[in-house]
């Protein structure tokens, strides 16, 4: 199997990158009496909720790594989670610096 032991990578980094969700939704809070009101905060708010499904599904894969034929599929929607989360956050992060959102 091609991705097999692809969780063991995704869960740390899934979890990592909720962390920085939660640091930006912070930062956007301090700033917006500067800058005025803006939705950053809720689409990350947004984007950790699908990191945080890609951690919850990468840990469901290793726990049923014993269980033949199990863990693939859960395995590549942990993984389609977490290039999901990269770049809706790629694309806020775009969209906030032109100051478009």
């Amino acid at each position: 199997m091609a991705t097999r032991g692809l969780s063991g990578h995704i869960l740390p980094n899934s979890t990592a990158m909720v962390g920085v969700c939660v640091t930006a939704i912070g930062l956007v809070k301090l700033l917006e009496g500067r800058i005025g009101p803006s939705h950053v905060d809720e689409y990350c708010a947004l984007t950790a909720i699908i990191f945080a499904a890609s951690a919850i599904l990468s840990y469901v894969s290793i726990r049923l790594e014993t269980v033949p034929n199990s863990n693939g599929v859960i395995e590549r929607l942990a993984d389609f989670c977490f290039m999901l989360g990269l770049a809706a956050l790629t694309g806020i992060a775009l969209l906030f610096a032109y100051e478009v959102i």
